[in-house]
C-alpha cells in the first residue's frame, strides 16, 4: 500500500480506530521527537514538542504505530507511554 492509498490527495484527515488522523501526523512526530533528543533544542520549542507529541499520540496509537515500531530514545519513549491527562515526562 502506498501512502496516496491510505489517505488520497483532496483528504487532509480520515478516521483510523475512531479517531481523526490529519495527513503528516506521522510526520510531525518525528521531527519533534528529533527536536526533544537534540541537546541544542531551546528549551521554548522542547516545550512545544512535548505538547505536540502529547497530542498527536491518540492518533498515532490510533494507526498502530507503537504496536509494531519501538521508540529509541528514553525520553521520547517514555513520552509515548504516558497515559492521558498524566503530567508529562520532561526528564529522566
Amino acid at each position: 500500500m502506498r501512502a496516496e492509498d491510505l489517505l488520497p490527495d483532496d483528504l487532509n484527515q480520515s478516521q483510523f480506530n475512531g479517531t481523526v488522523v490529519r495527513k503528516g501526523t506521522v510526520g510531525a512526530f518525528l521531527i519533534n521527537a528529533r527536536m526533544l533528543i537534540d541537546p541544542q533544542t531551546p528549551e521554548d520549542q522542547r516545550t512545544a514538542a512535548t505538547q505536540d507529541i502529547l497530542q498527536a499520540l491518540p492518533a498515532l496509537r490510533a494507526l498502530g504505530l507503537f504496536e509494531l515500531m519501538q521508540v529509541r530514545d528514553p525520553l521520547v519513549r517514555a513520552l509515548c507511554e504516558q497515559e492521558p491527562g498524566v503530567p508529562p515526562v520532561t526528564q529522566l
